[in-house]
């Protein structure tokens, strides 16, 4: 009884100091976010009107001339799924599945599991909007002190008009000026020959054809990721270069005679990028679930391209399997902001209650 008395304390205390680990109780914060996503979105999908048998039952009967019963007696034989199942059912069958790293197979390719789709599909839109991203980003910090050094001259005022015009507009409307003027209009880009991820016939490999036809093929949605968040970027590098200049150490820097061009390397650029390096990990987050639009517009063959199609099949397990994707890497990139943030700035884990508003 005495080794009880002593070690319930011992572990109680364990425990608490466990919980008191900022990285610990982020990390749990998001194991919880993601059940909370997956649960709901597991039950919203089920809300949409018609299910997959019904759609597919719809689309023999309306594009093919088939009966209801011949319709019917097909949709019978390719679907494994059980409409008129308890939810609850389902529901603790997918999480059962989730738990074992299972992510189901699709019912409109029965055999095809979920997880191979994702394999086929994801890398193509980490590439595009990856490229994008990272284009955008260094582009908006050049831009952005330039800016900053150019405070109040011609070049301000016209990057930063373009910066608020291009951050303001909708990605799909730029994709859609892109594919109107430049491909139909001006006849500049061959908007149909560069449709799809990668040209027919090519091998892939580390070979320049095969670079150069994916380059080509991502180019348009890679464009439209680059204008329509370079301008975030530029302004807001452009408001921490401005911040970093007015400090202490660049003044004393100007004193002991420092060039400009070194004083922008060592002490401006670096101190005025760390507080963006967070919003890159958010904006990484974003990059699965920002390019379904793009995608469907320019019919480049990402993740987001076959959810639209999952969408209108009512494919719940591969709708459920691109939307968990999404969570993971939105959540996981709060996740590393968070923790980015904590070690940028120690007093963030210091003060708990702080650091958790």
């Amino acid at each position: 009884m005495s080794v009880r008395r002593h070690g319930s304390p011992r572990t109680v205390q364990v425990i608490r100091r466990l919980l008191r680990a900022y990285a610990l109780r982020r990390v749990l914060k998001a194991v919880i976010t993601v059940w909370i996503v997956v649960t709901a979105t597991f039950f919203l999908v089920r809300l949409m009107p018609g299910s997959p048998v019904e759609v597919y039952i719809h689309t023999l009967i309306s594009q093919y001339g088939f009966t209801y019963d011949e319709a019917a007696n097909q949709a019978a034989a390719l679907f494994a799924f059980d409409p008129n199942q308890p939810l609850l059912v389902q529901y603790l069958d997918y999480l059962r599945s989730l738990a074992r790293g299972d992510l189901g197979q699709s019912l409109v390719s029965p055999g095809t599991p979920v997880s191979s789709i994702l394999l086929s599909y994801l890398p193509w839109t980490l590439f595009s909007a990856g490229l994008g991203l990272f284009v955008s980003f260094v582009s908006g910090l050049f831009l952005g002190m330039l800016m900053a050094y150019r405070r109040g001259g011609l070049i301000d005022h016209v990057l930063t008009a373009l910066g608020s015009f291009f951050q303001a507009v909708p990605n799909y409307l730029v994709a859609i000026v892109l594919i109107v003027f430049l491909g139909v209009q001006l006849g500049w880009l061959p908007v149909t020959k560069m449709r799809g991820a990668v040209s027919p016939g090519v091998q892939p490999g580390l070979t320049v054809a095969f670079v150069a036809d994916v380059l080509y093929h991502a180019a348009l949605p890679v464009l439209t990721y680059v204008l329509t968040t370079v301008g975030s970027w530029m302004l807001l590098m452009k408001s921490s270069t401005l911040s970093t200049l007015e400090e202490d150490y660049v003044t004393v820097a100007r004193a002991r005679g420092l060039s400009d061009g070194r004083i922008m390397r060592a002490y401006v650029g670096r101190n005025a990028v760390l507080p963006l390096f967070a919003q890159v990990a958010i904006a990484a987050g974003f990059v699965v679930g920002g390019s379904v639009v793009i995608e469907r517009i320019f019919v480049y063959e990402g993740i987001g391209f076959v959810l639209l199609d999952a969408i209108n099949r009512r494919d719940y397990p591969l709708m459920q399997g691109i939307f968990f994707v999404i969570t993971l890497s939105v959540i996981a990139a709060n996740l590393l902001a968070d923790l980015l943030y904590s070690r940028l700035d120690p007093r963030i884990r210091r003060h708990p209650a702080e650091g958790d508003r």
